[in-house]
């Protein structure tokens, strides 16, 4: 298991209303964060304030130059530290993540998934609570 490269594929593919803010995110953004606030509608994620329909992509996702591989996508996320609670607690398991074609996967966590999922719980102690 290795650490996130920001390929961004889960922020793609989750996008377009697969992903969800709990309350509690919500009510934060609400009280210190209104430009992210701006973009709930009813409780639910990303929604343009100007026309009030729902977003086919995160406003928030920018893909960005990676001067190491100047032809891979690269992306970041312009509110990390204030991300949904979905994006913080992604990935959660490892087949999840086979799934979704992660590339945070190596070599034999396929072959041994219990422990690609140790690892990765340790990986994402930080973000998360384990799965296990």
């Amino acid at each position: 298991m290795q650490a996130c490269n920001s390929c961004g594929k889960c922020c793609i593919k989750y996008s377009n209303g697969d992903l969800s803010a709990s309350e509690q995110d919500i009510d934060m953004w609400q009280l210190f964060k209104p430009d992210i606030a701006a973009y709930v509608k009813k409780g639910l994620i990303w929604y343009s304030p100007q026309s009030g329909k729902q977003l086919s992509l995160c406003p928030f996702l920018r893909e960005v130059k990676n001067p190491q591989h100047p032809n891979k996508p690269f992306y970041s996320c312009d509110i990390y530290y204030d991300r949904p609670e979905d994006c913080r607690f992604y990935p959660v398991t490892v087949k999840q993540m086979i799934n979704d074609q992660c590339e945070m996967l190596q070599d034999g966590d396929v072959d041994n998934p219990h422990q690609a999922q140790k690892d990765l719980d340790n990986l994402l102690a930080d973000s998360r609570p384990s799965y296990e």
